[in-house]
């Protein structure tokens, strides 16, 4: 790809961003399809004199938003899509006629990972475990695009929790339950789940052989997605595999979120198979 005075910027704003993967992944796929797009990595700690130069700057056409400033920017901003208003965080930016809209593709990317996994949401039951930042993002998406008929909250901070779920009833009137996260509350809630989505660190490397969710309790007819990506097969994954339930890993999630980025940023139809491999190739 060669960099030319019409080329467009886009990229990442958070700190730390050395280990992100998103340049590898977002170049690739501008590469892949011919377009005259780059993407960079921008350590942030001024946040607001960043978005001064954000809009000073011509020929940039959006950013990803990381860590820690997905909630501190969205005042920022010139507006903000409705789903992520709801949310409470942005991690996409879209310049468009000097104007920078927030969206979030958290969520987006978690309902279009279910689905291509298999799994029809409307009038499921769904058991979501945490209520950190996204698992936030999940629960909005399921209640406002998924057309979900239950949704149970499992998590130990009793405050996230709680206001996650009052947040949730409140702005989408879904039918929302919310109890600690133990043994006995995920054996009654799983009993009749058709979906688990994990949304806690737990599982992440190096803790790689920790699972929240003792594997006596997964039961086929299940599907159970880990927001977890590094492993790509986590513990709870195998557990679940072993159980006969479908399982649909974080990586998907992780793809699908940068997808909806890229097709926001260029308006074309992203090509997955390049990007899901770079991730890949990366885990593997």
């Amino acid at each position: 790809m060669t960099i030319t005075a019409q080329t467009q910027l886009c990229g990442l704003l958070g700190n730390p961003v050395d280990h992100s993967l998103s340049p590898a992944i977002h170049n690739a796929a501008f590469e892949s399809l011919g377009l005259n797009f780059a993407y960079l990595a921008f350590p942030v700690e001024d946040l607001e004199n960043a978005i001064r130069g954000i809009r000073a700057l011509g020929h940039i056409r959006g950013f990803s938003v990381t860590i820690p400033h997905k909630v501190s920017i969205m005042p920022l901003l010139d507006s903000i899509e409705t789903t992520a208003k709801h949310i409470g965080s942005v991690n996409t930016i879209i310049k468009d006629r000097g104007m920078l809209v927030g969206s979030n593709t958290d969520a987006s990317g978690a309902l279009q990972a279910l689905r291509q996994g298999g799994m029809a949401l409307s009038g499921q039951r769904v058991v979501l475990l945490g209520s950190g930042g996204a698992a936030r993002a999940i629960a909005f998406g399921l209640c406002v695009e998924g057309t979900i008929e239950h949704l149970t909250l499992l998590g130990i901070d009793a405050k996230e929790r709680s206001t996650l779920a009052t947040d949730l009833r409140t702005k989408t009137g879904a039918e929302i339950t919310d109890h600690p996260l133990n043994p006995s509350t995920l054996g009654s809630a799983l009993a009749d789940a058709h979906l688990l989505i994990h949304g806690t660190p737990i599982g992440m490397h190096p803790k790689i052989e920790h699972s929240c969710v003792p594997k006596e309790l997964l039961h086929p007819g299940l599907t159970v997605m880990d927001i977890v990506y590094n492993p790509l097969n986590t513990r709870l994954l195998q557990d679940a595999q072993t159980a006969g339930c479908r399982t649909i890993q974080g990586i998907e999630m992780f793809l699908h979120q940068a997808v909806g980025q890229f097709e926001l940023w260029t308006g074309e139809s992203a090509p997955i198979e390049v990007m899901r491999n770079v991730l890949t190739s990366h885990f593997s």
